[in-house]
């Protein structure tokens, strides 16, 4: 039977439309599948991008020089400026300086808080009177502070001042130190950061966290794995010019792999380290991780996945590859990471913890490994909420507060 013209004339318009949805469909492929990852090979600022995340800010409209705003009372805001002779320029960091909650309840009222805030100055009930003894044991160490306190006309909104006040506490006082550094995206003045800020002081730490350039209203310039740890390593060495008190180096995804390669650097320069290393959420290096990073899905089974999106970022120094690190400096590890972490999956960073124990020297550090449980929910971001994290924080902070590696 044939086909009459109108039947004919349909058949060829859904023909048509078939083939130009093959070829759409094609195009398609093409672009998503070897377009971009061919724009990817080829491009170092999409790669830093992708890596570094800085154009992704959060809180909005978050004034950083303002800790207050984000929920930090008795915290300086300041910027360190230092010469990067690789690149020949002036970088200047951005950086916060928490007090701890034992200093602040001393001198709440000269540091003008108000008696809502200081009420909830404190340690965990569990831990408060032992924190407490150990912070009254020596009033003298407060002298140096009370001096500046003391003085007429005092102005705590005036930068010398509180630049020479909040040194002094560090110099003065016996309070220990951690360095924090973040991972990618948003600023220091992101809200789970801050939370982990508030826990370490309520548990008499001194907290400094740093923008890396790139971030937040840190120096306004592209990130590179050498510019970043070279930002944290000018901000440990303000510190280790100001204090002698200990320091603990505290780094969480990204972050991880900028305390490694830091700790690395120190024992290549022949500098004193830290005296030990907390890795919150970390990966074993850059390659692995971004084949295991939700925003490679569509890509990671491909053929050229490696050529195209591994290989290039290795080419262009971005490895972060802290299961070489771990190998290269003596200090303590703590290894925080959560089972049910989409972001870093928890096998990477046991992964890393089996690559550390098998080596690093006998007479090393050890390295201590905590998992938390997937029914918790701390995915990514949240293992300070857990708990158990003071009393693992401060056991492991106390037990190699002087030892040396």
């Amino acid at each position: 039977m044939k086909m009459n013209r109108a039947e004919q004339q349909e058949g060829d318009w859904i023909g048509e439309i078939c083939l130009a949805t093959c070829k759409i469909c094609i195009l398609v492929f093409v672009i998503i599948f070897i377009v971009l990852p061919l724009i990817f090979k080829f491009s170092f600022a999409l790669q830093k991008g992708i890596l570094f995340l800085t154009f992704i800010t959060y809180p909005p409209n978050l004034d950083l020089k303002r800790p207050e705003k984000s929920g930090l009372y008795a915290t300086r805001n300041f910027y360190i400026t230092y010469r990067d002779q690789e690149e020949d320029i002036d970088v200047d960091i951005a950086v916060w300086h928490v007090l701890p909650n034992d200093l602040v309840r001393r001198f709440g009222r000269e540091l003008q808080m108000d008696e809502a805030t200081l009420a909830n100055v404190t340690a965990p009930e569990e831990m408060r009177s032992e924190l407490d003894k150990v912070s009254n044991k020596d009033a003298s160490k407060y002298h140096e502070i009370e001096k500046i306190l003391a003085r007429d006309g005092l102005n705590l909104e005036d930068d010398d001042t509180r630049r020479e006040l909040f040194e002094a506490s560090l110099k003065a006082t016996t309070n220990d130190i951690v360095l924090y550094l973040h991972g990618n995206s948003a600023s220091r003045g992101a809200s789970h950061r801050v939370d982990l800020y508030k826990l370490l002081r309520s548990l008499n730490y001194h907290v400094i966290t740093l923008d890396y350039r790139g971030y937040g209203d840190s120096a306004n310039l592209s990130p590179t794995e050498r510019g970043v740890v070279y930002d944290s390593l000018a901000v440990y060495q303000y510190i280790t010019s100001v204090s002698k008190n200990p320091v603990y180096l505290w780094g969480h995804s990204l972050g991880t792999g900028v305390a490694t390669h830091l700790l690395s650097l120190l024992t290549d320069m022949s500098m004193p380290g830290p005296r030990a290393l907390v890795l919150e959420s970390p990966f074993n290096n850059i390659r692995e991780e971004i084949c295991a990073h939700p925003f490679s899905k569509l890509y990671r089974h491909l053929p050229w996945f490696d050529y195209t999106i591994s290989k290039p970022m290795y080419a262009n120094e971005l490895r972060f590859e802290s299961d070489q690190h771990i190998a290269e400096f003596r200090q303590p590890v703590l290894i925080l990471h959560a089972e049910d972490d989409h972001v870093v999956p928890f096998h990477l960073g046991y992964k890393l913890y089996r690559t550390a124990l098998d080596t690093r020297g006998k007479s090393w550090g050890p390295v201590e490994f905590h998992r938390f449980e997937r029914t918790s929910h701390y995915g990514h971001r949240y293992i300070c909420r857990a708990p158990n994290l003071p009393e693992i924080v401060i056991r492991f902070f106390r037990t190699y507060r002087d030892e040396q590696y």
